[in-house]
């Protein structure tokens, strides 16, 4: 089904441009040109024997890129500087949250330990003991003498 197929190519000829040489160019007549820069003329045999003769061209150049402006260094130090300050206050606001937080936190501490604290001293002093009785009387002051 899919056999190789063989095609017939002409060998490929390649024609070099002869230049022409000055004994075979007749001068023509004179031409008084203003003085500056006259490019040069150059002219060509083709393998036909045809004579092109004609002006060389530059390479056509492209359009120049327009320019960034310069950065200053300072304002690039600048910038990275914001940069890093924000960064930095990032981690500032973390860190006041995160001792916001703790603070919080022993304070609740500190007030369960008083009330734990509170009650144990009520449980002790209201829980009757049979080892030790406590007589309270009446105290009384009379003209600023304890008289008990």
């Amino acid at each position: 089904m899919n056999e190789p197929t063989t095609h017939q190519t002409a060998p490929l000829v390649v024609h070099q441009p002869t230049p022409i040489t000055p004994a075979t160019v007749r001068p023509g007549p004179v031409a008084h040109v203003q003085p500056g820069h006259v490019p040069a003329v150059a002219s060509v045999v083709l393998p036909d024997g045809r004579v092109v003769t004609g002006y060389s061209v530059a390479p056509a150049q492209p359009e120049p890129i327009a320019t960034k402006p310069v950065v200053s260094r300072a304002a690039v130090n600048v910038a990275l500087g914001g940069v890093g300050f924000l960064a930095a206050c990032g981690g500032l606001l973390l860190l006041t949250s995160f001792i916001t937080a703790l603070t919080a936190l022993v304070t609740q501490l500190v007030i369960l330990a008083a009330v734990v604290t509170g009650g144990w001293i009520a449980v002790r002093v209201l829980t009757p003991s049979g080892g030790t009785t406590v007589n309270i009387r009446r105290a009384v002051f009379k003209r600023n003498h304890f008289h008990g």
